[in-house]
């Protein structure tokens, strides 16, 4: 067990009776220091505070990630000092010295620190007693994105060192791989946070996510943490961790030779690619999807882009790894609008069933050879005619069965849309009758 005696939301005697209660995202605070007993306890010092990335079956947190944003127990003068020279917007957390249980965010700006007192009230968190917050990771996303009553909004976080304690723990787990056994051959992928390159791990060819030394790597260790808890042989399969002292982190997953579904799909189009590889891609994805469904966890971005195909023309999907359990919030602002559910775009809420209606316009992409959804209508209109009723026509070829299951998919009352395991036996009884054909 973990040394947690109490959490923001709720005690740990609570957690050990109703775990589901505990949602990915909820701040714990160590009341006592624990050094572990056995291999796969985590230690901990009193004053830690960690969040919850998932919860597994079993009762047991599946991995624990500080935020290193919180500076713990340390004086106003500390904090003063933790954040010169001044920068607007840098800031840090820490326990209120004049309020013990309250937290206190300090904040730079016009080159002095101001210091907010986060009160704990009746379960939740709040600077002005005006809005609530469930966790601290809340609290500090809605001040990121408002100062909102604040000095300024909150720009740059001032970050304890942490990378050390993120290496040992891979290492306890038996997650993390040695950096020098590691060779990067080439770039095969930017993105916003870092590159993704082709490499060589003991003489095996593996992909590599490069990620920058910034905020975003504690993002990205999340990641890697829930990867190493979901194993499925349609989901990209992550070997290993590197965290580097200087901030470095390097994901190695699985090679794919043949590149994302979505890729693919183009460069071959309909006079290499038959009726049998489309619908086996479709059943591989939604025996991933039955997969992370059976687990409580949503994938949030699932597109033909986000799946990756084998040597052995095997789709997996990839990405999977910033998943948060069933029902969870998300920034709008740069979701893609194609592929999202409406109640998502409009509610800010993700469940299972609005991967459902992403994984209906995968099928459509597929069967499509990699168009691009609601081809000919303006992107500002895509949403507004989709809650009207609007469904895409099936792409050319593709069998009526087929077409069902994205319809099926695209209803608007999510409580009516199909499991992905009902989709599954769906697609079993279209391939046992060869009704794709």
């Amino acid at each position: 067990m973990l040394g947690l005696g109490y959490n923001v939301n709720y005690d740990f005697i609570s957690f050990i009776q109703h775990p589901t209660i505990w949602p990915p995202g909820t701040e714990c605070v160590a009341r006592y220091n624990f050094p572990g007993t056995a291999d796969q306890d985590l230690p901990m010092c009193k004053g830690d505070v960690l969040t919850i990335i998932g919860v597994t079956k079993q009762t047991h947190v599946l991995y624990l990630w500080s935020l290193r944003w919180f500076h713990g127990k340390i004086t106003r003068d500390q904090a003063e000092r933790l954040l010169y020279p001044p920068e607007t917007g840098l800031f840090l957390v820490r326990e209120s010295t004049n309020f013990p249980g309250d937290y206190t965010l300090c904040v730079s700006c016009d080159s002095k620190v101001e210091h907010y007192r986060i009160i704990y009230h009746n379960g939740k968190l709040s600077i002005d007693e005006e809005e609530y917050f469930e966790n601290l990771m809340q609290l500090m996303e809605h001040y990121t994105k408002d100062a909102d009553g604040l000095c300024t909004r909150l720009i740059k976080p001032k970050l304890m060192e942490g990378s050390v304690a993120a290496q040992d723990e891979f290492s306890r787990s038996g997650w993390a791989l040695n950096r020098k056994e590691l060779k990067l051959i080439q770039t095969i992928g930017k993105g916003e946070f870092g590159d993704v390159m082709v490499g060589d791990y003991l003489g095996k060819k593996v992909a590599v996510k490069c990620i920058k030394h910034d905020a975003t790597a504690q993002a990205f260790v999340a990641e890697a943490s829930v990867m190493t808890q979901l194993r499925h042989t349609n989901l990209v399969q992550l070997l290993g961790v590197i965290v580097e002292e200087k901030g470095s982190l390097f994901i190695v997953t699985e090679y794919m030779a043949k590149g994302s579904l979505v890729d693919y799909l183009r460069s071959r189009g309909r006079t290499v690619i038959g009726g049998d590889c489309l619908i086996n891609f479709s059943m591989d994805v939604c025996k991933a999807m039955e997969y992370l469904e059976a687990n409580n966890f949503v994938h949030r971005d699932l597109a033909a882009r986000n799946v990756l195909v084998s040597e052995d023309n095997k789709a997996k999907v990839s990405d999977f790894g910033l998943t948060k359990e069933a029902s969870s919030t998300q920034d709008t602002a740069k979701l893609p609008v194609k592929w999202t559910s409406p109640e998502a775009l409009r509610e800010k809420m993700f469940s299972t069933k609005s991967d459902v209606w992403s994984y209906g316009i995968l099928l459509w992409e597929i069967y499509s050879f990699g168009r691009v959804p609601y081809p000919r209508i303006p992107l500002k209109e895509v949403v507004p005619r989709v809650e009207k009723g609007y469904k895409m026509d099936a792409p050319d070829c593709c069998p009526a069965v087929v077409y069902d299951i994205m319809k099926e998919c695209w209803t608007l009352d999510p409580v009516e849309r199909p499991s992905f395991r009902e989709l599954r036996q769906k697609l079993q009884d279209i391939i046992a009758n060869e009704l794709y054909r």
